[in-house]
């Protein structure tokens, strides 16, 4: 049963990842190391494609945050040199209060860390399909 278990879990490996096995090997019947040795490269390869794109997107927040502190800088020299009315300098200060407020919320929104591990992710997966393991123990 346990083997069972074992060349079960393979053969959904092998058919999840078709696609890509059929890349690297086309037309090769696999083995079974090779389909896990595939499938470990294969989630290194995703893990690190999704950490690429959260540092990029940090980058990219970190850098309109910058030109919107520069701009409100200037906002507020330009304001206080041609001395507008005070409602109205209240009416621009309070907007762009506004849209820093919604700027931060979106960088709390972006994860600081690295995507979740395949530990978390191994947990996850084991939770959820623990209901329809059989074990003998």
């Amino acid at each position: 049963m346990r083997r069972d278990r074992i060349n079960s879990s393979i053969e959904q490996l092998r058919v999840l990842l078709e696609k890509e096995f059929d890349k690297h090997q086309p037309h090769s019947k696999l083995e079974k190391a090779d389909i896990l040795e595939m499938t470990v490269r294969y989630l290194r390869q995703q893990r690190q494609h999704q950490t690429k794109n959260t540092l990029f997107i940090q980058k990219n927040l970190q850098d309109y945050d910058h030109g919107f502190s520069t701009c409100l800088q200037e906002t507020v020299s330009f304001l206080a040199a041609h001395k507008l009315g005070k409602e109205t300098q209240v009416k621009m200060l309070n907007h762009f209060r506004r849209v820093g407020n919604a700027i931060h919320s979106l960088k709390t929104a972006v994860p600081q860390q690295p995507p979740p591990s395949c530990q978390s992710m191994r947990s996850q997966t084991t939770q959820s399909s623990s209901k329809q393991l059989w074990r003998p123990w």
